[in-house]
């Protein structure tokens, strides 16, 4: 009788923003995912400032179901060492969290939701799919533009910040995330992803 109460009462899923701590990487392409959890707390009503499985987290209620709100802040290519911890420790299977991360491979105001995979060559990915041994997590890819030119160095792009004009293009895309998750976490994704991919 107790058991029941108690599980229910936990996390069931987790929702990760991908990002690197510190002022100097405030609105930088690479901390995308961190914007989408911002405006994910923003939207749902709940605060991120909690310090737990080194991350800032925050408990929120979307769409019926506790979910635990999440920034890392191991740095970005240490993600999973933060993430697997959380996981071990609600008991939580892949498929219930959802992480959300920069992508070069898609233009500042497109978002791609994809169920599993590879890294994509992101950091933070690898991280997560390294430790935990798993490609199941669902995943919200944000765009953040290829390099301008191919002189550029990869780091120096994706910790540039984004220009006025993007930040206006990425406001939607947020937006579009926040609503995302809902269909997720309500057993969806498909659903998110014919409506938003």
């Amino acid at each position: 009788m107790f058991g029941k109460n108690k599980f229910s009462s936990s996390i069931e899923y987790m929702i990760v923003g991908l990002g690197n701590p510190d002022k100097k990487y405030e609105n930088t392409r690479h901390n995308a995912g961190w914007l989408a959890i911002d405006r994910i707390a923003e939207k749902y009503g709940c605060k991120v400032n909690r310090i737990k499985f080194k991350s800032f987290v925050g408990e929120c209620n979307i769409g019926g179901k506790r979910v635990l709100l999440m920034k890392p802040t191991t740095y970005m290519n240490n993600s999973g060492q933060a993430v697997v911890e959380a996981m071990n420790f609600y008991k939580l299977p892949p498929e219930n969290i959802i992480v959300i991360f920069d992508d070069i491979s898609l233009d500042v105001g497109k978002m791609r939701i994809r169920s599993k995979g590879s890294d994509g060559g992101q950091k933070g990915m690898k991280s997560i799919i390294y430790l935990s041994g798993k490609d199941t997590f669902p995943r919200i890819k944000i765009g953040i533009g290829a390099k301008p030119n191919p002189g550029w160095d990869l780091a120096d792009w994706v910790l540039s910040r984004f220009g006025s004009d993007e930040l206006k293009t990425l406001d939607g895309v947020l937006d579009n995330a926040a609503e995302a998750v809902q269909y997720i976490v309500d057993g969806k994704t498909d659903r998110a992803m014919n409506l938003f991919n």
